[in-house]
C-alpha cells in the first residue's frame, strides 16, 4: 500500500515537473520492492530530465537484466548513452 502511494506521489512529481523530489519517491519505493521495472524506467526518465546519464544507464541496466526485453529501458538507456556521449564531446572540446 506504501508502494503505491509512493509510486503514485512519484508519477505526480514527474508530471509537475518535479524530478529530484520524484527520484527521491522512486527510491523509497524501492527500499520496499526491488522487483518492480516501472520504478527503475520512471527514476532513469527523472535522471534523464536532470543530465544525470550515468544513473539513468544504471537503472536501465537493472530492468533489463530482469526483464530482458522492456522497451522503455532500452529506449532510456539509448537516451542516457546518447547524454553520455555528447557530455564526453563537451567535455573535448573546452
Amino acid at each position: 500500500e506504501k508502494f503505491k502511494t509512493l509510486k503514485n506521489e512519484g508519477n505526480d512529481c514527474v508530471k509537475n515537473g518535479k524530478y529530484e523530489e520524484a527520484v527521491n519517491k522512486y527510491s523509497e519505493c524501492l527500499k520496499l520492492n526491488t522487483k518492480e521495472c516501472t520504478i527503475y524506467t520512471n527514476r532513469a526518465l527523472c535522471y534523464l530530465k536532470l543530465y544525470k546519464y550515468e544513473e539513468a544507464k544504471q537503472d536501465c541496466d537493472h530492468v533489463l537484466q530482469i526483464e530482458d526485453s522492456n522497451i522503455k529501458a532500452f529506449y532510456r538507456r539509448a537516451l542516457a548513452y546518447k547524454g553520455l556521449q555528447v557530455r564526453k564531446k563537451n567535455m573535448a572540446g573546452i
